[in-house]
């Protein structure tokens, strides 16, 4: 029987009680989602029993993905939209899952999943990379209030995220449905002048399915928050290094801007879903220092614009019965200035860095003035002037810098899957991805014929087996994959000879490819309890960013990055929910081995030198290097509690070694880093999340719910050797929130009270976060506008 006809014997059944002429007691009846409806009437003294409640039992959307034998977490984002949270927020308080950011909102952000971070992660915007959309549009930016749900994998990926990834990914799904028009529209204001707001409408012709549905956002904030930690230096005249400092962050503003607007078709013969649409987004960030926070800087600061054109088409039974395609394409220009010109060095007061200089007092004439002391020698009058100090190179960080990035980016992915028989199913994948980059100085007009051409493309073809066999209780996926990759970049350098300058032209060429494969098992033991475990025995290759550099943020280019192996195993179980009337509980846990092969990470410019001296810690530039050979073993669990649908409570932990396996280097000498953990990644983290529900508090049928989040994060190093000005030390954070809904179900307030203990909060390279801040939000709802 269909969805919908089920539905409408429900509704039948329900009106028939609704309108029966003798109100009698009936049994409950409680039918599973899938099992045959039947009308059911009991004579009892010529009386009819009418049936008043049915109870549907089947498992939501989150239950369905994180029961696929997949290591996946859902975050749900309702109750998150209507707070003053950002999406990177929520996912920092998900199991197994850390957020590092350099600073404040708006500043360059890396995930980090349980050891695995950098290239090793995917981040997918409905199954596309976000980096395709540039950096205006990322999940710094993009609301709660935008998005369905969101989706942690840790390890091997579903078919449809099939690509160069072997850490996991996140996949940020927007919300589609557009069964009902309506427009919701949000605004925020806080601490540090931030003001944030977001505006989605969805719209639907039921003759046509004509569909409409688009999102926009705006942010500003000047990140002002005061540091007072170990990371904020003050350089007096004499050159000495007082630390801590206590100061106001400055040149620090943040501005984005940006939407998305799609048009199309849902649910007609010829697709269920057709629509293209248009994403564009700006920002303007101020950058407030580099990779540390020794040397504040002003006047650096770039702007990026990204336009971007999509494309998604879904259909069930195409051409034939049981198979799907799926194809979702991107297309976007993006371009990054970058701009850093000012060449006067700063303190963290804001004032410029000065150096004293005596210079002789002269008289009326020009004539240097003398005067005698005690010994009676003359002696030259002097007095003290104070000179500007100058940086090395012009700039703030290195020489003055004017330049622009222009990026075109094609990304298209494919899924054609076929359903053999009931249980069986098989998925061909092919993604495609192609990035033209083009460097130019702007500071040497009369060289955009100059300018470094660079070019990465990727072709990636993966099989899926997919099987539910004993009666549904096990379930198996087999992965297979082959990628190709290509990179080429042509660059020209003026060289001098004899006196006379020429232009040489450098082109460099690389392809790599591999093979790799995964499988995944789900056994459903007894009802509730699943465990899953997972193996993956693959390859990734190095980012555009990773050979290329990214000026915007500070990292260098190395051309000769390795592709990185990694083998990956995952084994745990998810119990619950059980259900004991009021109290619902349930529990997950899940122990992961990382075995990575020429690892690619972010490290500090000379840092792996062993005789790196504190003094050297003023570095503020990073590149991505191979590491060699690294083990990550851990262990990750949550348990939620739920009371009467009231109380909503969870707690949840990761723990991991990810350590430094290689014994030697190439030459056969002997690394002293051997067995350290790897630096600049913290490896203890818990949250702990608490909501609770108030009905009619001030109205009837209102809704008031409480929030409190706490955060911990264990001390670690941020460079090699450990030394003990490097150790970042245990982290506790404290949020508070709550919002009210009042009684029309159209306008909700929050109010959220970040860091309420003002706690120190460290993240990479001890860039100090911010401190408490307070924010209110306000969430309407247009309803049935058209």
């Amino acid at each position: 029987m269909t969805t919908n006809k089920l539905f409408h014997l429900l509704f039948l059944l329900l009106t028939i009680s609704a309108f029966s002429q003798q109100d009698e007691t009936a049994e409950k009846v409680t039918l599973p989602t899938k099992a045959p409806v039947t009308e059911k009437k009991v004579k009892k003294e010529n009386k009819i029993e009418t049936l008043k409640t049915v109870n549907i039992q089947g498992k939501s959307r989150k239950q369905k993905i994180e029961t696929t034998g997949f290591a996946v977490n859902v975050i749900e984002t309702k109750e998150a939209s209507l707070r003053n949270l950002t999406t990177n927020e929520l996912l920092d308080r998900s199991v197994g899952v850390r957020v590092r950011q350099n600073g404040g909102l708006g500043s360059n952000v890396e995930y980090n999943l349980n050891g695995m971070s950098g290239s090793t992660i995917g981040i997918f915007l409905d199954g596309i990379e976000v980096s395709t959309f540039g950096s205006s549009f990322n999940l710094n930016n993009i609301p709660p209030a935008m998005i369905e749900r969101i989706e942690v994998y840790k390890g091997i990926l579903t078919s449809h995220l099939t690509g160069d990834y072997v850490g996991g990914a996140i996949n940020v799904v927007l919300k589609k449905d557009v069964s009902q028009n309506n427009a919701t529209a949000a605004v925020s204001y806080g601490s540090f002048n931030t003001f944030q707001s977001d505006l989605s409408a969805t719209f639907r012709d039921k003759k046509t399915g004509i569909s409409f549905r688009g999102s926009g956002f705006y942010t500003y904030t000047d990140n002002s928050y005061k540091t007072w930690g170990r990371s904020t230096t003050y350089v007096n005249e004499g050159q000495e290094i007082i630390r801590p400092y206590r100061a106001k962050r400055f040149n620090n503003d943040y501005e984005s801007i940006g939407g998305r607007f799609e048009v199309g078709f849902t649910d007609t013969k010829w697709a269920d879903q057709f629509f293209i649409g248009y994403n564009g987004s700006s920002n303007y960030t101020e950058i407030p220092h580099g990779i540390t926070m020794a040397v504040p800087y002003v006047g650096r600061f770039n702007e990026t614009e990204s336009h971007a054109l999509l494309l998604n088409y879904t259909k069930r039974d195409f051409l034939l019965k049981n198979l799907a395609l799926n194809i979702n394409a991107v297309r976007s220009n993006r371009s990054t200035y970058i701009q850093d010109t000012v060449g006067l060095a700063y303190n963290w007061d804001g004032k410029v860095r000065t150096r004293p200089v005596l210079i002789p007092v002269l008289d009326a004439n020009g004539e240097e003035q003398y005067k005698t002391n005690d010994k009676g020698e003359q002696e030259l009058i002097t007095e003290t002037i104070h000179i500007p100090l100058n940086t090395l190179q012009g700039g703030q960080q290195g020489p003055k810098t004017i330049t622009n990035t222009d990026r075109k980016i094609t990304n298209a992915r494919s899924n054609l899957g076929y359903m053999i028989t009931h249980g069986h199913r098989i998925s061909l994948n092919h993604k495609y991805e192609s990035t033209d980059r083009k460097d130019e100085d702007l500071l040497k007009p009369g060289t955009r014929d100059l300018a470094t051409k660079s070019i990465v493309s990727k072709h990636i073809i993966s099989m899926n087996y997919e099987a539910e066999t004993f009666n549904r209780k096990v379930r198996t996926n087999i992965l297979g994959k082959y990628t190709h990759n290509r990179s080429d970049q042509t660059r020209y350098e003026i060289v001098s000879s004899e006196g006379e300058n020429s232009i040489v032209k450098k082109d460099s060429t690389r392809t790599d490819y591999n093979f790799g494969y995964g499988a995944t098992v789900s056994y459903n033991i007894i009802p509730n309890f699943f465990i899953i475990g997972t193996m993956e025995n693959s390859y990734i290759m190095p980012t555009e960013n990773q050979l290329f550099g990214s000026p915007d943020i500070n990292i260098l280019p190395n051309l000769t990055l390795d592709p990185e192996k990694n083998i990956n195993y995952n084994l745990g179980f998810r119990y619950g929910a059980l259900d004991f009337g009021k109290h619902k509980i349930s529990f997950y846990a899940n122990a992961f081995w990382r075995n990575g092969f020429n690892k690619i990470t972010q490290q500090v410019v000379d840092a792996t030198d062993p005789d790196f001296k504190e003094e050297d810690a003023d570095i503020q530039t990073t590149r991505y290097v191979n590491l060699g050979k690294t083990q990550a073993r851990g262990f990750e669990a949550e348990i939620i509690y739920i009371y009467n649908n009231r109380l909503n409570a969870s707690l949840n932990f990761s723990k991991f070694n990810n350590v430094f396996k290689q014994e030697t280097d190439n030459n056969g000498e002997a690394h002293s880093f051997f067995g350290q953990q790897i630096p600049n990644e913290p490896f203890f983290t818990a949250n702990a999340n608490c909501q609770y529900r108030f009905n009619d508090v001030f109205q009837k049928k209102s809704i008031l719910n409480a929030y409190y989040t706490m955060g911990y994060v264990g001390e670690y190093y941020i460079v090699w050797g450990q030394p003990d000005w490097s150790l970042t030390p245990n982290q506790f954070v404290h949020d508070l929130g709550a919002s009210y809904r009042f009684p029309s179900k159209k306008l909700v307030a929050s109010i959220d009270i970040k860091n309420l203990f003002n706690a120190e909060v460290y993240d990479n390279f001890q860039i100090q976060k911010p401190g408490r801040g307070i924010y209110f939000k306000l969430n309407y709802t247009f309803s049935k506008f058209l």
